[in-house]
């Protein structure tokens, strides 16, 4: 008798039964598919990671290792960062390597530290570099820098170049404008400018948005020669016919952008899968790497894994970690997809990758269609149902006589999943092997044995925001500009030495942007950056400011800061400004049009003053160099947010010695 090693699995609902056993064969006897060219995380677009760098150790290095550490947790294969243009360009502004054009800095921010820690973990990681925005200079004060596809050219190489130069980073490839529309003309200046530097190894992907560029590249030779990899957002799994006829390289360069809960996991298993089954990319990076902003900022938790709490130590492993692993721990890049990939009868599907040298991994997900919603835009209903499935090996993987098992049970109605267990391995007979699949699972089967599930012992518990905190600005880490905690939403803040000041103001924190950036999104006409716990309520905000524009200047401190990220523009809260001009106002919005009190304050450009503003239910008063400047403004939203400093306008100016006391 013919015996078939079967694997039985525990069913979602004991009424469902597994539908007859159908055949799928895998394969190499008609040659391979496309080669992988990995899975991997987007740090950027924007400020995601922004919390992550204030984790003290060792905290900081587990979930870097959780991220990047190879045969650990997701072990990725790619980091893709944003080069950072002083806008905002999601949840926060990262900043430029060139706030001016006789500017150049190659250590501000984090993206350089982030990129040689993933390195540090694994040397071959694939590093992927795109702008969201650009300073104001780049496009001459136009919003759209492909008027100057030299200086926007020079600006992009110059970052490219000083990655290797100060952080002896190879960036791999290079993209164009994140989900904007491409330019031909760009692009060729692009490359030809990579090449003439001595960049010819570096490759660009185009144009991080739609599919629409394939068309072009069909019938413009010198545009086809100058793009190596079509790379679209969130393509829904699918492609189009003249992104395959050019025969380049396919990806989805962002992908995912789903609340990393178990339904966010499921979703990014049948991602992972169906983006080679349906469309051939053969790559997938996930918007985020790792949700490292504040909660209340748009798109909370998006990452692959959650660390928002610096100031605790606390952070979350979720379910896409191991999802990531099903693939990541047991394929690398340069293998090749098997031409026998498809989709399970009754729901699922299934990819298998080859090294060309008899390693074979298998990986196969069931999730079920409640997971259509959970990404933008929708993935395609499917319906899936237990079943059970034969797999027969052939060709150069007939004589495979045992495989590595390592499964994921989402288990959505018991409340109580699993996440890559390692079960015994499976034996073969005559290379076949039968799987009974329930819904909502991942399975990896492979010759490979260097799998693990990574732990560290439990992070600290979770903790609101300090309720008292304060920051004088003279303990810096030189590695990041930003003071920690700041979150930058509009505008750059970054620590200043003030060689002028020969007191107590020497270091300070200093907004740096003078001109509106090229922005991504709507960016506010004020700068503004947040700090806290968007829960307070009763608080009083304390900062020394600095003005350095005469006449026309003016800074505030804030408190109830109610939105960040793309709505920055509508932030509401409680304003207390003061003037060069010798004023002051008290508004409820950041726009500063809704007046809640406003008179002549004596301040002026140049000199150091004390704000104090301290707001207690429906009531706001404010002091002014310990004197009560105004008090008793009525304030009827919002309820709670956030404290904040930040400029009138796009202007120089200074903070120091800031505190929060909250109740």
């Amino acid at each position: 008798m013919n015996f078939r090693w079967s694997l039985v699995l525990l069913l979602v609902s004991p009424c469902l039964q597994p539908v007859a056993s159908l055949l799928y064969v895998l394969t190499d006897s008609d040659g391979l598919g496309r080669v992988f060219d990995g899975v991997g995380g987007l740090s950027g677009g924007g400020a995601t990671s922004r919390l992550l760098v204030n984790y003290q150790e060792p905290y900081r290095s587990q979930i870097l290792d959780y991220l990047f550490k190879p045969n650990f947790g997701a072990s990725l294969q790619i980091l893709k960062v944003e080069i950072g243009g002083d806008a905002q360009s999601t949840d926060g502004t990262e900043p430029s390597h060139m706030h001016y054009e006789d500017d150049e800095n190659y250590f501000r921010g984090y993206e350089w530290w982030l990129m040689k820690e993933a390195k540090k973990r694994n040397p071959n990681i694939t590093l992927i570099a795109l702008p969201w925005a650009f300073p104001g200079w780049v496009g001459n004060g136009k919003n759209w820098p492909y008027d100057f596809p030299d200086i926007t050219a020079s600006y992009v190489v110059k970052w490219i170049l000083g990655a290797k130069q100060y952080h002896d980073l190879d960036i791999h490839y290079v993209g164009i404008w994140n989900e904007r529309n491409y330019d031909s003309t760009y692009i060729k200046v692009l490359r030809r400018l990579l090449d003439r530097v001595g960049l010819a190894g570096v490759a660009v992907v185009a144009a991080d948005g739609s599919w629409e560029i394939a068309s072009s590249l069909l019938v413009e030779p010198l545009l086809y020669s100058s793009v190596d990899v079509i790379g679209a957002h969130y393509p829904g799994t699918t492609t189009v016919l003249d992104a395959l006829k050019t025969q380049k390289r396919l990806w989805s360069s962002e992908d995912y952008s789903t609340f990393n809960d178990d339904i966010g996991g499921g979703c990014w298993a049948r991602i992972l899968n169906q983006n080679y089954i349906n469309g051939l990319m053969t790559a997938t990076i996930s918007w985020n790497l790792v949700a490292s902003y504040y909660d209340a900022l748009p798109f909370s938790r998006d990452g692959l894994m959650t660390a928002e709490e610096p100031w605790s130590g606390h952070y979350v492993v979720d379910s896409p970690i191991w999802i990531t692993a099903h693939t990541t721990q047991f394929v690398q890049p340069g293998w090749s997809y098997l031409q026998t990939v498809g989709h399970l009868a009754a729901g699922g599907s299934y990819v298998a990758l080859t090294d060309g040298q008899g390693n074979l991994t298998v990986i196969i997900e069931t999730m079920t269609h409640d997971h259509s919603e959970c990404i933008r835009p929708p993935l395609p209903h499917f319906n899936v149902t237990a079943q059970n499935s034969t797999f027969q090996l052939d060709g150069s993987f007939a004589s495979i006589k045992k495989l590595q098992v390592w499964r994921s049970q989402f288990n959505f109605q018991t409340q109580k999943p699993s996440f890559f267990h390692r079960l015994a391995p499976l034996r073969l007979l005559d290379g076949s092997f039968t799987l009974s699949l329930a819904e909502d699972e991942v399975y990896t089967l492979t010759t490979v044995t260097t799998g693990q599930k990574g732990s560290y012992p439990s992070p600290p518990p979770s903790q609101p925001f300090p309720k008292n905190y304060k920051d004088d600005f003279n303990v810096r880490n030189p590695a990041f500009s930003e003071a920690p905690n700041f979150a930058d939403q509009t505008g750059v803040f970054e620590y200043f030495i003030n060689m002028s000041d020969p007191g107590p103001h020497v270091f300070t924190l200093r907004q740096v942007v003078t001109q509106r950036p090229v922005t991504w999104v709507a960016d506010a006409d004020q700068t503004i950056s947040v700090i806290g716990d968007y829960n307070w309520e009763n608080l009083t905000v304390t900062c020394d400011v600095f003005m350095e524009r005469r006449n026309t200047g003016g800074v505030f401190i804030a408190a109830r800061v109610n939105k960040g990220g793309q709505a920055v523009r509508n932030t509401q809260g409680v304003f207390f400004w003061v003037f060069a001009d010798g004023t002051y106002k008290v508004s409820n919005d950041l726009a500063g049009q809704t007046i809640l009190a406003e008179g002549k304050s004596g301040t002026r450009a140049y000199g150091w003053h004390t704000l104090s503003l301290t707001v207690k239910g429906q009531l706001a008063s404010g002091q002014l160099n310990g004197y009560q400047l105004w008090k008793n403004s009525v304030v009827l939203t919002p309820p709670s947010g956030w404290a904040a400093i930040g400029t009138h306008s796009f202007e120089l100016a200074q903070f120091d010695n800031f505190a929060v006391a909250a109740e």
